[in-house]
């Protein structure tokens, strides 16, 4: 175990030395203050409190797409990278296997994304106190960590998604091109039965709020099994090529 851990505090440190590390920090703590600004600024009374604010801006058609963004960005090249430098080389040829490494890089990304998440959510709602005040409103804490976990779901989807493909193309240029076009595409609904059982509208648990859904037919229940079914489908296939794939 304590090996395990050393490896994911490798690839940890892999993350946080690249030039971007920081400058991703920095964008998700300017973003909610620039929004809160406009906001105020030209609507002032769109939000009542911080509370509300922040509950609509970390949702995942809010900052939560944004923070997916900057997370893809971030990690896409955790595997692609090694292998158009070389250094994938050097990873195999130690005492651990595939599996192992693979995983360990798997667990770095997701803990990249925790702490990108509960920056942008401490940011976002000091960015609503500052312009909205603290009373008021009808949203609470509670409304506030459904926003995140709505969030987090998303997030963690792409992420996994974009960590399937680096897998595959061992390309960072197209693990992000590929996965910010499923990100632009994923507001898009086929109103057919059959799309009930595509990745995209499953992502939206936003749509469950109140008694509603992503489309006729579809309950939260159903959601939460297709994206478990997809993760796995995403990991499976990954971390089978990785294990079979030859490296010259």
């Amino acid at each position: 175990m304590r090996n395990f851990n050393r490896l994911i505090l490798n690839e940890w440190l892999k993350i946080s030395k690249k030039r971007t590390f920081l400058v991703s920090y920095m964008l998700i703590i300017l973003l909610p203050l620039l929004i809160g600004y406009i906001i105020h600024s030209v609507s002032g009374d769109m939000f009542k409190s911080t509370l509300e604010f922040t509950t609509q801006m970390l949702m995942p058609n809010g900052l939560g797409q944004a923070l997916t963004i900057v997370a893809i960005i971030g990690t896409a090249g955790a595997v692609a990278k090694e292998h158009s430098q070389g250094t994938i080389k050097f990873l195999l040829i130690r005492a651990r296997s595939r599996t192992s490494i693979l995983a360990s890089k798997y667990i770095a990304i997701l803990l990249y994304a925790i702490s990108l998440t509960i920056v942008i959510a401490i940011a976002t709602y000091a960015s609503g106190a500052i312009w909205f005040g603290a009373s008021g409103g009808e949203n609470g804490f509670s409304d506030i960590l459904l926003s995140v976990l709505y969030g987090f779901v998303y997030t963690t989807m792409y992420l996994t998604l974009a960590f399937m493909i680096g897998i595959l193309t061992t390309s960072t240029g197209a693990t992000i091109g590929i996965t910010m076009f499923a990100i632009t595409i994923d507001k898009v609904i086929i109103y057919k039965d059959f799309y009930k059982y595509f990745l995209f509208p499953n992502m939206n648990l936003v749509a469950y709020e109140n008694g509603g859904a992503p489309m006729p037919g579809m309950t939260l229940t159903f959601s939460i099994v297709m994206l478990a079914v997809y993760m796995l489908l995403f990991l499976v296939t990954g971390f089978t090529v990785f294990r079979r794939r030859d490296v010259a």
